[in-house]
């Protein structure tokens, strides 16, 4: 230990991440992969890997009470953690939960949102398997770990992309933080005069987006059923511009995105506009779309195109090309994350 004090937020979630885990040796031959994708995978042996994921959600920093019903809380927390595993392009089949809770909280309250959680489960057929719960002195935290399974031939790490492959997302952008704008507005309203009630209508789209996000194991299926390996992949959780960053650290490489091809709905342009917002730049950082981004070699590119859930909004470069956002009168940007970080 030195006297020397470095704010957490001086290194950031990934910076701090980095620094912990620079000197990590692997030990086990069948773990093939530990810190640093979406996912650790380890060798099952005969063709077949195991992949393990955990996320923390904590009350304050990830969720609000005060919008956040208990239900659509526990199935977002098994949402989440189920998306990390489709990002490495395999199947979530188990989950574990840590819970810890203070007594503010009844049984009938962690009876709720364990039905979010038991439904996450049934729609996802994924078993909850086990896990752990204990007190807490500050709010909630739910820490949930995914396990999932794939053939090793299929599956996906951040580290493939090559030059000229292409940039594909799934869905749509920007959704999800829309959402969350109209719940911290209302809140905010509701602070003021307790007895208004929250204007929501009209905003269903949006609030699901961020209140019950979707994992996409069907793009696994479609992707499968398309006979395409993508050549790298992430999940979109902080936002496109810092998961396209991480893709091109990730496999050396450089990109474009051009801002006329973010698939942006008709509805979170509209309330991007609104709040006086540009929708792109809610696509870019706004995060919790928990929709998938990945790449694509050239050969593949009409089998992605005939199909409505995804949309090309870029092509990879040489790493000497650098990172840049092709905005909407065609000037190159260098592409920058704004979005979610932790420590600030």
């Amino acid at each position: 230990m030195t006297d020397t004090r470095t704010e957490l937020s001086d290194l950031g979630e990934f910076g701090l991440i980095d620094l912990l885990t620079k000197d990590l040796q692997t030990i086990h031959p069948e773990t093939l992969l530990g810190v640093g994708d979406d996912a650790a995978v380890i060798d099952c042996g005969n063709g077949q890997c195991q992949l393990i994921s955990t996320d923390l959600l904590v009350e304050g920093v990830h969720f609000d009470l005060t919008y956040m019903p208990l239900k659509h809380l526990g199935y977002k927390a098994v949402a989440v953690n189920a998306s990390d595993i489709c990002a490495m392009n395999a199947t979530p089949k188990q989950i574990t939960v840590g819970l810890a809770v203070s007594n503010r909280f009844s049984v009938e309250a962690l009876q709720e949102l364990f039905a979010g959680i038991k439904a996450a489960c049934a729609d996802y057929n994924i078993d909850l398997i086990g896990g752990d719960t204990t007190s807490s002195q500050s709010g909630l935290m739910i820490s949930v770990t995914a396990i999932g399974a794939a053939a090793k031939e299929d599956i996906t790490y951040r580290s493939g992309a090559k030059e000229y492959d292409l940039l594909v997302v799934s869905g749509d952008l920007g959704g999800a933080y829309m959402g969350l704008q109209v719940l911290e507005r209302e809140k905010e309203v509701f602070k003021t005069n307790p007895n208004i009630q929250p204007d929501l209508d009209g905003h269903d789209y949006i609030l699901q987006k961020q209140l019950k996000p979707q994992a996409r194991l069907d793009v696994i299926k479609y992707l499968k059923d398309l006979g395409v390996k993508p050549t790298s992949m992430i999940d979109v959780s902080d936002g496109l511009a810092s998961e396209v960053l991480h893709l091109c650290k990730a496999s050396q490489v450089g990109c474009h995105v051009y801002d006329e091809k973010l698939p942006i709905d008709a509805k979170t342009s509209m309330v991007a506009l609104d709040f006086n917002l540009d929708p792109s730049m809610c696509a870019l950082n706004g995060g919790e779309d928990y929709e998938l981004l990945f790449t694509i070699a050239q050969k593949d590119v009409e089998l992605i195109q005939s199909n409505p859930n995804f949309t090309i909004i870029g092509h990879i470069t040489n790493e000497a090309d650098g990172i840049y956002y092709i905005d909407k009168v065609g000037s190159a940007l260098t592409l920058r994350a704004q979005g979610w970080k932790q420590f600030e």
